[in-house]
């Protein structure tokens, strides 16, 4: 029989009022549920934001070392529980068992994070211009706030957004996406078990159109942190100002990673690959544009190719697999109509993959590497993401025509240039319009201490993660005390 899962709220697990569910099934397997979760309606969702908003005065009047000792626990409970839920969001959304128990390790490495930051500075003394005023500032939470995370890191981005939100004394509604919504209620869990206050963290699933607009509508609600798809986040954000209070977007990308001749080309087609293929694509951050330097472009993208070959694509639980199925059916078939695209559009397809079995198509929703090359401005493969194992190679010049192409694109997620020049990769660094920049290295990946988020249409230019985290999730408030 297959397992049903329920909400969390007031500290306790519920069912949807309505007693509806939800099937989760297994991408790489569709025939196999994980297990059923609520479809809830915004009766449930009212029920936890008035959780959330009443115990906001006793959270946030707790001590920033006292919220911090829920979050070392949580960390302790979730390195206990490291396996069941890497498990789970495999099944859940495909990616390997590999890269879900990285991403368990990484929001362990979070939760410590924030945990710590319960015991750092959080205002500021200022001088006053009399000398008997003592001015100061301090940071006060927000209230209750709404969560809304992807599928595509159903681990570590509700993490990245929840301790925050807690260590700075915000009470918290979790709305995580469908497709991976079980692994978010094994997140709450972990809470649970770490003996957080009933009402402090609350956990609602269902539809977007319910839930997520519920959210943002509710007067209770004093902001939404969200990560999703440019479209969702627009509405978010009208809805947001409309009643006035914080939101904080985290959308798309299109990364460019730049090839130049002076490169370890060893070392960027190997990296390239990894940042485009790993996770099958399916990263805000992956590359899916690259430009190689015309002296280099033949043989760089002999190297890629090669590298490309190498790829095992299968099951997510199979320990050799390196790349999983797409998460949904709507995913697989959005990937394949853009491949089409790409080809009446008229770039060149290079690689196509190995050929899979009919039975392992038909047993889940994998595509198989694809690279384009000769793309243009204009064409769909260019500047769409498609959130799939696609890249499009195309020649650059050098460093100055690199970075108008990097910088073409209404994104300005991540980028990254392979140079053995310091020149070169300080001014691609300084030029290039994207709020993560590597050298060297993939345009994926980002450690949990230092500020997250794009330019452009990549993000509402807020920033997550590190103490950047404290300016969305707090208010700055100056005190003016004279004796």
């Amino acid at each position: 029989m297959t397992k049903k899962y329920f909400n969390f709220i007031n500290g306790s697990w519920k069912e949807a009022l309505n007693g509806n569910t939800i099937e989760s099934r297994n991408p790489a397997a569709p025939l196999e549920a994980v297990g059923n979760f609520q479809s809830s309606s915004k009766e449930d969702l009212s029920e936890a934001i008035i959780a959330a908003d009443q115990s906001f005065e006793a959270w946030s009047s707790l001590s920033y070392i006292e919220r911090g000792s829920y979050l070392y626990r949580a960390a302790e409970e979730m390195e206990k529980m490291v396996e069941e839920i890497a498990e789970t969001a495999t099944k859940e959304m495909g990616k390997t068992f590999i890269e879900t128990k990285g991403e368990v390790k990484r929001s362990i490495a979070i939760l410590k994070y924030y945990a710590g930051e319960g015991m750092q500075q959080i205002g500021e003394v200022i001088p006053s211009a009399d000398s008997e005023t003592m001015l100061y500032t301090k940071r006060v939470p927000l209230g209750a706030v709404g969560i809304i995370a992807p599928w595509n890191f159903p681990i570590a981005i509700p993490i990245w957004k929840i301790a925050p939100a807690l260590i700075y004394g915000n009470t918290v509604v979790f709305k995580p996406a469908s497709e991976s919504a079980i692994t978010g209620l094994k997140i709450v869990e972990v809470f649970e078990k770490a003996g957080l206050p009933a009402g402090v963290l609350n956990a609602v699933t269902g539809k977007g159109s319910i839930i997520g607009e519920g959210l943002v509508e509710n007067d209770h609600i004093k902001g939404i942190s969200f990560t999703g798809s440019n479209p969702t986040g627009k509405r978010i954000a009208i809805g947001a100002v409309e009643r006035g209070i914080k939101y904080q977007l985290e959308m798309g990308g299109k990364n460019p990673s730049v090839i130049l001749e002076d490169a370890d080309l060893d070392q960027a087609s190997k990296m390239t690959v990894d940042a485009a293929m790993k996770h099958t694509g399916q990263k805000c951050t992956a590359t899916s544009r690259v430009y190689i330097q015309e002296s280099i472009y033949e043989k760089t993208k002999e190297k890629i190719i090669k590298h490309i070959e190498a790829i095992k694509v299968g099951n997510g639980m199979d320990e050799d697999t390196y790349m999983g199925p797409v998460a949904t059916k709507s995913q697989y078939d959005s990937v394949l109509a853009y491949i089409e695209k790409g080809k009446k559009e008229g770039a060149k397809l290079i690689y196509e993959g190995k050929s899979l079995t009919n039975e392992l198509r038909e047993e889940g929703f994998y595509i198989e590497p694809t690279v384009f090359e000769d793309g243009k401005e204009g064409m769909a493969i260019v500047e769409e993401e498609i959130f799939g194992p696609v890249i499009v190679l195309m020649k650059t010049s050098g460093l100055q025509d690199a970075i108008t192409k990097a910088n073409s694109s209404r994104f300005g997620l991540s980028a990254a240039v392979f140079t053995n020049n310091i020149k070169n990769s300080v001014i691609f660094s300084d030029k290039v319009d994207a709020g993560m920049i590597k050298v060297n290295g993939e345009t994926t990946g980002s450690e949990p201490h230092v500020p997250f988020g794009g330019m452009k249409d990549s993000s509402s230019h807020s920033r997550e993660q590190g103490k950047a985290a404290k300016e969305f999730f707090t208010s700055i408030k100056t005190i003016s005390t004279t004796i």
